[in-house]
């Protein structure tokens, strides 16, 4: 059987990946077949006896560039590869922090996405010149920088895998997640009823589920509009609602 998703990564460090996710739930579902991962090392399409990656940047400046000539025989190789499994759709990521910000309706997309092809950058960055002939698209996992894209490769597989069918025990788990509904997620407790001198909100206990739901639904708007004004004030437009003020 085919796998529901698969991921291709270009990095430097293949000895990062799987990581994280050859353990857990993801890790269980890699081992599982329901998504495949194809690591590549961009140095072995280096073609000088040092497997030189990198050049200084025209016009100066500290640092080094990832050349385009390397980088774009890696994107080869790895698009003939996903040409052969003739995938229905395919992606192709480029982590950068001037890229569009990842968020949950990303993510969804990418988990209806046959294959995706991440590249991983290092140093200053990729040659603008691969990034344009290739068509990458450009993710930033937030306004910071890191020292490559591994971190958010792995970052964006987990939060692509827990929403494939067949991984979490409970398909609907994912369904009151923060950013599922836009807003953000409900306060949540669990045994022992009264700890630290703290009780477990009677309402939950109540067995009265339609007010469960009433009272989860109304923390979830009070703790989005409080820390994220920015969610809610596209929660309350698609609401067809006005916000205060």
């Amino acid at each position: 059987m085919a796998p529901l998703w698969s991921v291709h990564v270009l990095t430097l460090f293949p000895g990062m990946f799987p990581g994280p996710l050859g353990q857990s739930l993801a890790g269980r579902a890699l081992a599982d077949g329901l998504w495949s991962l194809n690591c590549v090392d961009i140095r072995e399409y280096a073609t000088d006896k040092h497997r030189t990656v990198d050049d200084t940047p025209f016009g100066g400046g500290p640092g080094m560039v990832m050349r385009p000539d390397v980088m774009m025989a890696a994107l080869d190789a790895v698009m003939t590869k996903a040409d052969q499994v003739k995938a229905k759709s395919c992606r192709k990521i480029y982590f950068s922090p001037r890229g569009r910000r990842l968020d949950q309706a990303m993510v969804r997309d990418l988990a209806a996405t046959d294959q995706v092809i991440m590249v991983c950058g290092r140093y200053e960055g990729l040659d603008q010149r691969v990034i344009d002939h290739a068509g990458l698209e450009e993710v930033s996992v937030g306004d910071v920088v890191l020292s490559g894209g591994e971190l958010p490769a792995l970052m964006t597989m987990d939060a692509v895998v827990r929403l494939l069918p067949g991984v979490m025990g409970n398909a609907a788990a994912h369904q009151d997640d923060s950013f599922e509904n836009g807003l953000l997620e409900h306060p949540l407790y669990t045994q022992p009823r009264e700890w630290q001198g703290m009780a477990v909100p009677e309402i939950l206990i109540s067995g009265d589920h339609g007010k469960i739901a009433a009272w989860r639904k109304q923390e979830s708007e009070a703790i989005t509009q409080a820390r994220r004004p920015d969610l809610w004030a596209e929660y309350m437009k698609a609401s067809g609602k006005k916000t205060d003020g």
